[in-house]
């Protein structure tokens, strides 16, 4: 029971089964890219956390301080590859102005409202080289096939929803390919191509590696490179790296930093967060009466019956 506990757990953020729906949460946090694979169906999940960043710039706009939290709901229903998706962000930023003299001001508001979905366009599986009994090296090499990823799509909306400091003049779209590579059980890359503010004058191109591996049954870490393209702006390129720990089959905890490299700006931001599901997830039963003949299986309570409902345990 402690290796099946093992197995499931060991890619806390990206999990490879038949089903979008996976035993253990399956987070995004604590990195930017996004796997290919949904909550599942009847899950709701809340992702969110808090961030602190400090930056510095020879320019004459020299550097923002961001501060402010994140939440991304996500939510399962009806289709187990796809799912529906909002990212809120509240930021409060310090800007500080050199010129013959220094001069600071602060803003804040909603910074962004995203509403998306996304859907998984094909599922890449792997045999079960475990049951190879004949052969020790059939049973450890790696399989050629790892290197086809599992595959998703994107497209979301950027609303204007957003505080007075950072409304755009109209609302822009999101666009984005995301793949999944699983070399081992313990070690997954995602790759997401993006495009983003699509219509607007700050669009910007994108793309995010995200290598995770997991060291133990609880705890996972991750490294990620991410490339930005700015249509009217200089390109930018960042680092990060994190860790989660899982607390309950439902609950993750997280933390992580990043950094960028330029050659007219420096900047760091870290961050903590938690993750947390609502699992009414069942899997679907054929039911059928004593004469053979399929039955439809009894109605379950709406969406915001289960919510408030209290969870068995």
């Amino acid at each position: 029971m402690k290796k099946l506990w093992l197995i499931t757990l060991l890619l806390i953020n990206y999990q490879n089964i038949k089903a979008q729906y996976t035993e253990i949460i399956n987070s995004k946090r604590p990195g930017l890219s996004e796997s290919p694979y949904g909550v599942g169906t009847d899950v709701l999940q809340i992702e969110g956390g808090v961030f602190y960043g400090k930056s510095k710039s020879d320019e004459t706009f020299a550097k923002v301080d961001p501060f402010g939290a994140t939440v991304f709901l996500r939510y399962g229903k009806f289709i187990e590859k796809l799912e529906v998706n909002a990212n809120v962000t509240y930021q409060q930023n310090k800007l500080e102005f050199n010129n013959i003299f220094t001069s600071t001001t602060t803003i804040s508001g909603v910074s962004q409202l995203t509403i998306g979905a996304k859907y998984m366009i094909f599922q890449k599986e792997f045999e079960d080289k475990s049951k190879e009994i004949r052969s020790w090296k059939k049973r450890t090499a790696f399989d050629k096939k790892r290197l086809i990823p599992s595959i998703g799509v994107y497209a979301g909306v950027n609303t204007n929803f957003l505080g007075e400091e950072y409304k755009d003049e109209k609302m822009s779209y999101k666009g984005a390919v995301l793949l999944q590579n699983d070399f081992s059980d313990r070690l997954v890359l995602i790759t997401n191509l993006i495009a983003d503010n699509i219509t607007s004058d700050l669009s910007v191109y994108s793309y995010i590696l995200t290598m995770t591996y997991a060291l133990s049954n609880r705890w996972s870490i991750f490294g990620e490179h991410q490339g930005d393209f700015y249509k009217n702006s200089n390109n930018n390129f960042q680092l990060g790296a994190g860790v989660a720990y899982l607390f309950s089959r439902d609950f993750q905890i997280d933390a992580a930093i990043r950094s960028n490299f330029s050659t007219t700006e420096s900047a760091f931001v870290g961050g903590i967060g938690a993750s947390y599901r609502f699992d009414w997830h069942q899997d679907e039963e054929i039911l059928v009466d004593e004469n053979g003949n399929e039955m439809k299986p009894p109605k379950r309570d709406g969406f915001f019956k289960r919510i408030f409902k209290k969870k068995k345990k």
